[in-house]
């Protein structure tokens, strides 16, 4: 399964998402869309799972979930929007990954970034960036990677352009 990971959109969908998912099974976007035409036209182009974030409305937040959490092709995937990273999760995802830790945990959020593994948890965090102009950010990120028998493999970090 190619999967295609994108977060912190804040109502922008640069046009190269299309080119560059292309050939990707499915879209996930781990928070922060901004319009819900930009989650529609990801849902149309591929199958895409979502959830909301912090600057969500209503309107978003009544179509995708605070948490999505799934099996795919073996791996145990847990996607949210704020939830820091090994060593420095929050306090809610914190008592999460000592009780059900994950094999694959997603969130977006800090606009930054980062792949890591979490030693204690014997599980991958991934964070794409952010794929939007709104935000701190200086690049323009998303990621690329396929699960391949319960396995992250072939990873790839994109960069869009500059904010």
């Amino acid at each position: 399964m190619r999967i295609g990971l994108l977060s912190d959109t804040h109502s922008y969908l640069d046009p190269q998402v299309f080119e560059l998912f292309a050939e990707v099974d499915e879209i996930w976007h781990a928070g922060d869309v901004g319009k819900l035409s930009v989650a529609e036209e990801l849902k149309v182009f591929k199958p895409f799972r979502c959830v909301y974030g912090n600057i969500d409305g209503q309107d978003i937040r009544l179509d995708y979930p605070r948490d999505l959490r799934w099996e795919c092709e073996g791996m145990d995937v847990w996607m949210t929007h704020i939830g820091g990273y090994p060593g420095r999760y929050n306090q809610r995802v914190r008592s999460i990954m000592k009780s059900n830790p994950p094999g694959l945990f997603i969130c977006g959020h800090s606009h930054i970034l980062k792949v890591m593994f979490d030693e204690k948890h014997q599980c991958l965090h991934i964070n794409p960036g952010a794929a939007g102009k709104s935000g701190f950010h200086r690049v323009r990120t998303m990621v690329r990677f396929s699960i391949v028998e319960g396995r992250v493999k072939d990873l790839e970090a994109i960069e869009l352009g500059h904010r």
